[in-house]
Formats: structure tokens, C-alpha cells, sequence
């Protein structure tokens, strides 16, 4: 059996769904326009530039519904499906998805946005295992704002796959071919740990140094 893994924003979705998600709780009102949009902005700016905080981000991007009753935020994270990601996904990207599960590889989509926004990303595109930041709650089983365990983010990405591999009875040496598709020099910790990188819908930084390495490019999108 190969392994292949996924990133998610930019790589299989022509966006970065953490920042949607910012973006529509600004349109349907839950946070203010002008100051909290601006700052959504400003996070999604440093994550291109390499230099996000994650900490503080989980913080800002989880405090436009954490405080408001479950129930309610998941039917507006569902509207969120609805009115944006499930038009967004592309049938190339479900395509490349298709062709490992055919070829029989233990997937997983591996990425640094939060649990909560790209769970029902994952069930949309069929893939079982999903590797994203965990989301701490208290004892009432409120959402805090902080990352629980090991946020998969950089070099957190190889950490969280290697645990869930151990929980499948399995490790890195069991495959003889690993891919793992992202667009994102956030991302080079895993590439380079795998043997076959593709730099998928590439920055141009990543672009240069997949061209550099010959490691294969691969554009899903327009």
C-alpha cells in the first residue's frame, strides 16, 4: 500500500478556507466588518509570508462563534458548506482523489486550519482521515480558543501524521511510496520528509524550489 496525503487550502480547494470562513462570518454579521475583517486579512497575509503566529490566529479566527451555542454554530458553519466551499470544490481535485483511492493508498488531508471548519470539507470529499488542529474545550465542553495538543502546522504537520499513523498499526517505513500534494512553503517540513513531493497549484516561492529539486508540480487550477 502507498501513502498519500493532501494539503487542503490552495491545494485541493482554490482557496484557503479558514480565511472563507473569517470572511463569511463577517457577511452573515457575526463580526464586525471593518476592524475584524481587516484582521482576518492581516492573519491570512502572514501565513503567505511565513510568519503567522498560529496561537493567536486559532484565538481570533475561533472568537467569532465560540461563545455562542453550539448548535448554532454548526448550522451556520453547514450555510457556510452550502453558500461557499461546496460550489468551490473542483471536479479535477475530486478527480486526483479518486485515482489514489483507486489505487488502494491510505489517504489523509493534513492541515493547519482548525477541525471544526474543514471536517465537513474532508466528508465532502470522501476522504475518512482528516489530520487538522484540534480545538481545546473546558469541562463544560466549551471551545476555548486554544489549540489542543500539537497543532499540524510546519514541522507539527510530521508529528500529527506519524501519530496517526502509529494509531493505524502503521509507520512510515511500511510504505514504499509516500506523496504528499501542497501549494505552500508552510509546508516544505513534510515535503522534503516524503518521497515523492508535489508542489500542487505552487506559490511561486514553492515553485522555484520544486523546480530547483525536481520535485513535480502539478496545476489543479486556473
Amino acid at each position: 500500500m502507498n501513502l498519500t496525503l493532501f494539503d487542503l487550502d490552495g491545494t485541493l480547494i482554490p482557496m484557503d478556507s479558514d480565511h472563507a470562513f473569517g470572511g463569511f462570518m463577517v457577511d452573515v454579521g457575526w463580526v464586525d466588518r471593518e476592524a475584524w475583517g481587516a484582521r482576518n486579512d492581516e492573519f491570512f497575509a502572514q501565513y503567505n509570508a511565513g510568519t503567522l503566529n498560529l496561537p493567536a490566529y486559532i484565538d481570533f479566527a475561533t472568537s467569532a462563534w465560540r461563545a455562542r451555542p453550539l448548535a448554532e454554530a454548526l448550522a451556520m458553519r453547514e450555510r457556510f458548506m452550502a453558500e461557499v466551499m461546496r460550489p468551490a470544490l473542483q471536479p479535477q481535485a475530486k478527480a486526483l482523489i479518486e485515482q489514489h483511492r483507486a489505487a488502494g493508498d491510505l489517504m489523509a488531508i493534513v492541515t493547519a486550519t482548525n477541525v471544526f471548519v474543514t471536517e465537513p470539507i474532508a466528508e465532502a470529499f470522501g476522504v475518512e482521515h482528516l489530520i487538522a488542529v484540534n480545538l481545546a474545550r473546558d469541562a463544560q465542553g466549551c471551545y476555548t480558543g486554544q489549540i489542543d495538543g500539537v497543532p499540524s502546522f510546519r514541522e507539527g504537520k510530521i508529528e500529527r501524521v506519524h501519530a496517526w499513523l502509529q494509531g493505524q498499526g502503521a509507520q512510515w517505513s511500511d510504505f514504499e511510496r509516500i506523496t504528499f500534494y501542497s501549494d505552500s512553503t508552510n509546508d516544505l517540513p513534510l515535503l522534503e520528509r516524503v518521497s515523492h513531493p508535489v508542489a500542487t497549484n505552487p506559490s511561486p516561492s514553492l515553485a522555484k524550489i520544486a523546480t530547483e529539486r525536481g520535485w513535480a508540480q502539478l496545476q489543479l487550477f486556473a
